[in-house]
């Protein structure tokens, strides 16, 4: 069975629904079993309202450049067809979705919730329980991962959810676009950790010291707590030492 899932950006006149800002763009990419398909979903809209000074630095859209396209409704469900019953991820989604749901309850009551039309995974709460006490913005995950990013001197919805599924492919398994072009022919479950080593041309990024040490941290608080020692340091010596 094949898995969905749509990586998805937003830009906004501002940063808060209460002071009645709106969605200016949308970018989604689609991933189906963790590969790229370049099935895209990317619109403008006219938010019918002067875009703050702030917002306007960050993504460089400006009001006169979006005065001919059309509103969120007139596109509302082509929109919806196209998350509909995927996974949705999303950074720092609790922005994103809000405004999203914003937009629809702003059309009527018919249209219902975000949640009503696929699931949300967000990938800041991951990164934040995968590098706990580390900046986990986006400009610094692609660090961390090595994902370039050299094309991001303004933020736009479509450029961010493509750097964002590299991101998130490298943190939950290293799958990125060098497996684009494999012909899958069976059902195979995403690559693991252990099986990563394995495949020929895949890049292994080691912990660095600071990594190392949070996470030796961590085990000296699991220790302390199950007043025991962590099952993995006794299993050290099976594992390879870094070079």
């Amino acid at each position: 069975m094949s898995v969905r899932q749509v990586v998805l950006d937003t830009e906004t006149t501002g940063l808060d629904t209460a002071e009645g800002h709106r969605i200016i763009e949308i970018g989604c990419v689609e991933l189906i079993n963790r590969r790229l398909t370049r099935n895209n979903f990317h619109q403008y809209f006219n938010p019918d309202r002067d875009i703050d000074e702030g917002a306007q630095a960050v993504h460089g859209i400006s009001s006169d450049f979006l005065r001919d396209k059309p509103r969120f409704a007139d596109v509302v469900r082509d929109f919806l067809s196209f998350i509909r019953d995927a996974e949705l991820i999303i950074h720092n989604a609790e922005f994103d979705v809000g405004f999203i749901n914003f937009e629809l309850r702003r059309i009527g009551d018919e249209l219902g919730a975000i949640g009503e039309f696929c699931t949300v995974l967000d990938t800041l709460q991951l990164a934040r329980q995968m590098h706990p006490g580390q900046r986990n913005d986006l400009d610094s995950l692609c660090k961390r991962y090595e994902i370039d990013n050299g094309q991001r001197d303004l933020h736009g919805a479509l450029l961010d959810a493509e750097i964002l599924a590299d991101v998130f492919l490298a943190m939950t398994g290293g799958q990125t676009a060098l497996l684009l072009d494999e012909r899958v022919t069976d059902n195979r479950r995403p690559a693991t950790n252990a099986s990563v080593g394995n495949r020929p041309g895949l890049r292994v990024i080691h912990a660095d010291e600071e990594e190392r040490a949070a996470h030796e941290a961590w085990l000296d608080l699991l220790d302390r707590e199950s007043g025991a020692s962590c099952v993995w340091r006794t299993v050290d010596d099976s594992v390879p030492s870094r070079q």
